[in-house]
């Protein structure tokens, strides 16, 4: 009966707020909308057209020059992967980056890192992550913009380089063969939204413990029987990862060659054994702040224990100079760009003058970098290893190509071609190793970052990858 009264009493006090008098459409403006409508028979036809086909199809700018596949600088690899309907772009991206590097160091053949090991551990860290934020923030209201946030990024499968660098150094590396995919790997929707059903249900309760004033001992000691039933949730989902392991490492001539048994963590110092974390340097083209600055985004990590997203903001033409450089050196890139802005995916190339949707629809698209990162119109949405560029005669790039995590078959023979002009619009974040990065450049990572909030523009959710192309579903790391 009370529940019914409040319920009437609400409405009622909706129904009497004044109506707004200015502000809507009314009768007049829609009739000014009708007339402003052009009638012509070409836009009769228009209309009829986009009634039956896509408006990329539509757009498709046939007159743009077809564009080759040379490139003056190249960094060989071996073998395509595929990450199928899951948003572990980044996992991928930097496994092949390391991977292109112990290929060459060691003379290996074709071969994979396991991307599911590392997920394993990617997807329990963000669950202690988030279940000990919901412990640290605990005297916070439920509508605390943070605890919000929390409650509504528990878990993704999403992430970015910082993601590699931490649970490569704390947990090693396995090749594919020892922990191979599973359905739930390359299939992650059901499996993560399990899992966040599941810590959003345990978060609830820690903080019912907090507001009946149980230490925070207890709290710690409740969070790690949670933690055991998301660790058993993974196992059934992805397998349990080995601690041991005997592996034959294989010359590109396919020969067979030293079999030994490895840890997790000896395989990685023996193939890989680089510092990730004091190695690479992260950084950004982002226009619509000031360049030469070191930024950090809170809660933008992967590991409780490990660091968020810092980077350095550069202008254009000194990321592309670290780009080059690298490339030129043999060694790929972790990258990172808007990937679905002018892409034509059968032919694997992003160029802006793929589709003219400003003649299609009788208008202009004006905003500037800097103004659709404010706005939220553009973001870094999916991570790639940057491998060729080609420079013309006066050493500028003209175009550049990546080595993508689709497949194979997908967009030209697994890679993706850009135009520099589309770079220069569309690239956010690259990863390099510093000693392709001027030192003017590395001393700004000894000032302290300005710190950006969770919710900031560059902590961009992440398109979940399904069969084919296109991604819909957002992917964002669930971080503290």
């Amino acid at each position: 009966m009370i529940k019914r009264l409040t319920l009437a009493l609400a409405c009622a006090a909706a129904l009497a707020l004044p109506a707004q008098t200015t502000g809507g459409i009314d009768a007049g403006m829609l009739a000014r909308l009708r007339a402003a409508q052009p009638r012509s028979a070409a836009d009769s036809a228009l209309a009829n057209a986009a009634a039956g086909a896509s408006l990329n199809a539509l757009a498709a700018n046939r007159l743009r020059p077809a564009g080759d596949a040379y490139f003056s600088d190249r960094v060989n690899s071996r073998g395509i992967t595929d990450q199928q309907s899951s948003g572990r772009c980044w996992l991928f991206t930097g496994l092949n980056v390391l991977r292109a590097k112990a290929q060459a160091e060691h003379g290996l053949g074709e071969f994979t890192f396991s991307q599911n090991y590392l997920f394993f551990y990617d997807q329990l860290e963000k669950s202690n992550l988030f279940l000990q934020a919901i412990i640290d923030n605990a005297a916070k209201p439920m509508d605390d913009q943070l605890v919000t946030w929390l409650f509504k990024h528990p878990l993704s499968d999403g992430g970015q380089f910082t993601g590699v660098s931490d649970l490569v150094m704390k947990y090693g590396l396995v090749p594919s063969s020892v922990m191979p995919e599973t359905y739930s790997a390359n299939h992650t929707a059901t499996m993560s939204e399990l899992i966040a059903l599941k810590l959003r249900e345990q978060a609830l309760e820690l903080r019912r413990m907090a507001a009946d004033g149980k230490p925070k001992a207890d709290l710690e000691a409740r969070k790690e029987k949670m933690l055991a039933t998301v660790y058993h949730m993974l196992a059934v989902c992805l397998g349990e990862p080995p601690t041991k392991f005997t592996w034959t490492q294989t010359t590109a001539s396919g020969v067979p060659g030293q079999t030994a048994e490895y840890t997790p963590l000896s395989f990685y110092e023996k193939f890989v054994g680089t510092d990730l974390k004091k190695n690479y340097v992260m950084l950004m083209n982002d226009p619509s702040r000031p360049y030469h600055k070191t930024y950090t985004i809170d809660m933008d990590r992967h590991v409780y224990d490990g660091e968020n997203w810092t980077y350095v903001n550069l202008p254009m033409d000194e990321l592309k100079a670290i780009a080059i450089a690298s490339i030129k050196d043999s060694t790929m890139l972790y990258y990172s760009c808007d990937v679905g802005k002018f892409l034509d995916s059968k032919a694997g190339r992003l160029d802006v003058d793929n589709y003219n949707y400003g003649a299609l629809l009788g208008t202009d698209f004006g905003m500037d970098k800097a103004d659709r990162i404010r706005t939220f119109a553009s973001l870094s949405s999916h991570a790639m290893t940057l491998m060729a560029v080609d420079l013309d005669a006066e050493g500028r790039p003209r175009q550049w190509m990546v080595e993508n995590s689709w497949g194979a078959d997908a967009g030209y023979k697994g890679h993706l071609i850009m135009t520099d002009r589309w770079f220069d619009e569309y690239t956010f974040r690259l990863v390099a190793e510093r000693k392709y990065v001027p030192k003017e450049t590395l001393h700004l990572l000894e000032q302290e970052p300005e710190r950006l909030p969770a919710w900031d523009p560059m902590f961009a959710p992440e398109p979940l990858r399904h069969e084919g192309w296109p991604a819909a579903r957002p992917k964002r790391p669930a971080v503290m």
